[in-house]
């Protein structure tokens, strides 16, 4: 699906394993699972979808996915429809939702099946499946049906869609080693923590001593080691888990820091 504009819907269509991708979700998804497996985690809680499920990711989380299809000759089918934070004020002004107060809840969510929902997201197909130019127009259409089927088979969703508050300051200490491992930019990071990227910085020297570039590698790499050596896991595995990039920059600074290349350890471990 085209358009001038920033989609509204997505289509996702993998013909191998694609695994270690991680995003900062900035709006709310709703999806469904076509065929194929997701295995989806926020560094709190691991979601798995098969064929047929649906599900919503809540927005301004981190989270981590592997994309599977199907064992024997299949291809990873999802798509997915963006509840961008103006489509839901304009909905909520023209049906005269009050703005939510915001409550700790998962930030993956499973939903039950509906007929509504299928229909639904098989009205949606035919466009993403044969990459059709549909303009802003018929997907904001879309974006507004979506939001109407999400009240009318789950109203409490209203505490969540209707939720427009930015994360507020929270205790970056916490934060930090329990989002380690994700692999975003620094602006996310004071973001998420209720931070503008200037007091981030300095909050967090004074907490750490450190700067944060400096904290999260040598962070990531003891928990790379602890991962290799205690629990035995791979490499190709580990790096990925832990935060970084790629194979290369990973094995160099695992050198720099303890002495010998990851593999050695590996090794020695077996």
């Amino acid at each position: 699906m085209t358009t001038g504009e920033r989609p509204h819907i997505a289509y996702s269509c993998y013909h191998t394993r694609s695994r270690g991708g991680e995003q900062f979700v900035a709006e709310h998804v709703f999806s469904l699972q076509i065929s194929g497996r997701l295995t989806i985690t926020d560094g709190q809680q691991t979601n798995v979808f098969n064929e047929g499920d649906l599900r919503l990711i809540k927005r301004n989380n981190l989270v981590k996915y592997v994309k599977e299809p199907p064992a024997i000759g299949g291809v990873f089918k999802s798509v997915s429809v963006y509840l961008d934070q103006q489509s839901l004020r304009n909905f909520a002004m023209q049906h005269g939702y009050p703005q939510a107060v915001h409550q700790r809840s998962p930030a993956i969510l499973s939903l039950r099946p509906h007929v509504l929902y299928k229909s639904f997201m098989e009205s949606i197909l035919p466009y993403v499946q044969n990459d059709l130019d549909v303009g802003e127009e018929l997907q904001q259409l879309k974006v507004n049906e979506a939001i109407l089927l999400l009240l009318q088979v789950q109203p409490s969703l209203a505490d969540i869609l209707f939720d427009f508050s930015e994360p507020g300051k929270i205790d970056l200490e916490s934060f930090m080693e329990k989002n380690f491992h994700f692999n975003v930019q620094m602006k996310r990071f004071a973001y998420l923590t209720g931070r503008s990227l200037a007091t981030f910085k300095r909050d967090f020297e004074k907490i750490f001593n450190t700067s944060p570039g400096n904290w999260l590698l040598q962070r990531r790499l003891q928990e790379a080691y602890y991962l290799i050596k205690e629990k035995g896991c791979a490499v190709s595995d580990v790096y990925l888990d832990v935060g970084f990039e790629d194979l290369s920059h990973f094995s160099y600074a695992f050198k720099n820091k303890f002495g010998s290349a990851p593999s050695k350890l590996t090794a020695q471990v077996k």
